[in-house]
């Protein structure tokens, strides 16, 4: 039998990208600039729609860091972040001396809990401290209660930078993720639902902020004919190599997202008849997630002692990569000093969450060793 490694979740081509990479390197267009990083952010404006404006960067933490600098962070501003998370959701509030303040989940969709956000704002406000930015994510591509936040954004004045890292083709209400905040981030790191090898995108509504990006992005040159400079800049704009990946990742983009709904599928059939574990799946109509991974919850008391650690040791002897949830940034040690508001909903799924193989490369035959390995873990029999 096949053994080779079942990845949670790896970079998937379709064929087209080779020539856009090629029409580059023929055309000796391999600086952070050219007709494939121009493309790719018209690939991109077209699919999210709302007359969006994309700026593609090094990053989706180039984006939030740039996106942060936009909304005017500074040292000693506070900014709310949703807890459970990457770390590189939170990484560029500290990049900027900023105070990351951090928010638990709910347990419908695993992202940003209104009534622990808005405990916070209040409780923040109280101590003479009103945050600056609210970042908010769409977790493992599912969105966040779009409609809830975003009102108690607007109630206090404060503007959301949605993080879409994991998010592009997920929607809400017919909208696509990456257009709800004042500024949405993008990520097409190696792992995510298309890929530009390393790679982001700062989204907004407004051409002024897209140039600013840009701008700051490619070292903050003033106009003039010698390098002159009046602000501090970044290297963090998309080379016109891995934006040719991008554009032909682009044309694959809907079919992989149909993949990864298919495995999620997949594993909602599975465990329809495992009582004690919970496939995360859209609250309701509403909403509608890429997928990006599919992720379960085991309580270990109804499965008679079997644990999301147990299943993890179970597929890794079988050569399956599974990973636990995202552990929350409030218990991480670099930013435990923090103020973190909640009641715990990110601390249980961490501790009760695994990340299951949701790759849109994988086989039928990766399929019956997935399900090899459940059947023997929950004992079940034919």
């Amino acid at each position: 039998m096949n053994n080779s490694k079942i990845w949670l979740s790896s970079p998937h081509m379709g064929g087209t990208e080779e020539k856009y990479v090629k029409e580059a390197f023929d055309t000796n267009w391999i600086a952070p600039l050219g007709p494939n990083v121009n493309g790719f952010e018209k690939d991109l404006e077209t699919y999210l729609g709302s007359n969006v404006q994309v700026g593609a960067l090094s990053s989706g933490t180039a984006a939030i860091h740039l996106g942060l600098i936009l909304l005017g962070i500074k040292t000693g501003d506070e900014v709310i972040c949703q807890s459970m998370t990457f770390s590189a959701s939170a990484n560029p509030i500290l990049y900027l001396g900023a105070t990351p303040v951090f928010v638990d989940s709910e347990s419908d969709t695993w992202n940003l809990c209104p009534i622990s956000l808005e405990n916070a704002i209040i409780d923040r406000i109280s101590k003479g401290k009103k945050p600056k930015a609210i970042i908010a994510v769409h977790l493992y591509g599912m969105p966040y209660k779009v409609d809830d936040i975003n009102n108690i954004a607007a109630k206090y004045n404060i503007p959301v930078l949605e993080d879409s890292a994991e998010a592009l083709g997920s929607y809400f209400k017919n909208k696509k993720c990456g257009t709800f905040g004042e500024i949405g981030i993008l990520s097409f790191n190696g792992n995510k639902i298309i890929t530009t090898s390393g790679g982001g995108a700062i989204v907004t509504k407004k051409s002024e902020i897209k140039e600013k990006a840009v701008f700051l992005s490619t070292q903050a040159r003033d106009n003039a004919p010698h390098y002159q400079h009046s602000e501090i800049g970044y290297n963090y704009r998309m080379s016109n190599i891995c934006a040719g990946i991008g554009r032909g990742q682009m044309e694959i983009l809907d079919n992989h997202i149909q993949l990864r709904r298919k495995m999620n599928r997949f594993y909602a059939n599975y465990f329809n008849n495992i009582e004690g574990v919970e496939v995360l799946t859209e609250p309701n109509n509403d909403y509608f997630s890429n997928h990006w991974l599919s992720a379960i919850t085991i309580d270990s008391a109804k499965t008679k002692g079997k644990t999301r650690e147990n299943l993890r040791v179970a597929f890794e002897a079988a050569n399956i990569e599974s990973r636990p949830l995202w552990k929350p940034m409030h218990l991480q040690p670099v930013f435990e000093q923090y103020p973190y508001y909640g009641k715990k909903v990110s601390e249980k799924l961490f501790e009760n969450g695994l990340c299951l193989p949701s790759g849109s490369n994988l086989s039928d035959e990766d399929r019956k060793r997935i399900q090899a390995v459940l059947d023997d873990f929950f004992n079940v029999k034919f």
